[in-house]
């Protein structure tokens, strides 16, 4: 009889901790989401715009939306056929810069754009002008919430280069794909715009 209690009060259990898990399934609302992967096909696309405005300490700090962590190393400049400007090799730059769907102007107040891509890039060319990303566009909007995940290698002499789409959250959740960015503006070492043609191939809708 005792046997039996232990067996029948482990099975209540089990089926209370999957009735359990299963609230919190909904209480997250993944409930009904399913999964889409294609190959061939992605299952969501759109272009962004990413501004970033370096600080170089002669411009505004309210303005700038990305700063230099750490100086380039003496390897910058030290290669042959590096540039008379040096390659920045070793420079991290961390930003947190808005994001706009189209080229239009940015807002006056920065901070206050519902779509931001935060993060970091370094310079890893010792002979030619190269970095590497690693950076979540964050949206804050009725349309959409939740992160995008990229990172990967922007070959910058390249017209185009693909970074991968790591994973997602919120409305984006396991998130897989590429991101094919393309310099849409450059002014100095102070600005670029990136534009960001991203495709997803798994999908939870």
């Amino acid at each position: 009889m005792a046997t039996w209690s232990k067996a029948a009060s482990s099975s209540s259990l089990i089926i209370l901790a999957i009735f359990l898990l299963s609230l919190a399934g909904v209480a997250h609302g993944r409930s009904s989401r399913r999964l889409v992967r294609s190959y061939d096909e992605p299952c969501m696309e759109m272009r962004l715009y990413l501004h970033d405005i370096l600080y170089d300490y002669s411009n505004s700090t309210s303005n700038s939306t990305s700063a230099a962590a750490t100086r380039p190393t003496a390897l910058s400049t030290a290669a042959p056929s590096a540039p008379a400007g040096g390659t920045f090799f070793g420079q991290v730059v961390v930003f947190n810069d808005p994001v706009t769907e189209g080229r239009r102007a940015l807002p006056p107040a920065l901070e206050e754009t519902e779509v931001r891509a935060q993060g970091l890039y370094f310079y890893n060319g010792k002979e030619a002008y190269n970095a590497w990303f690693a950076f979540s566009v964050v949206f804050n909007s009725t349309a959409r919430r939740g992160t995008l995940n990229l990172m990967g290698a922007d070959i910058i002499a390249e017209k185009t280069r693909d970074v991968s789409v790591v994973g997602g959250t919120g409305d984006f959740f396991m998130a897989r794909g590429v991101a094919t960015l393309r310099t849409d503006a450059v002014e100095g070492f102070t600005y670029f715009r990136l534009q960001m043609d991203i495709k997803l191939y798994e999908c939870y809708v």
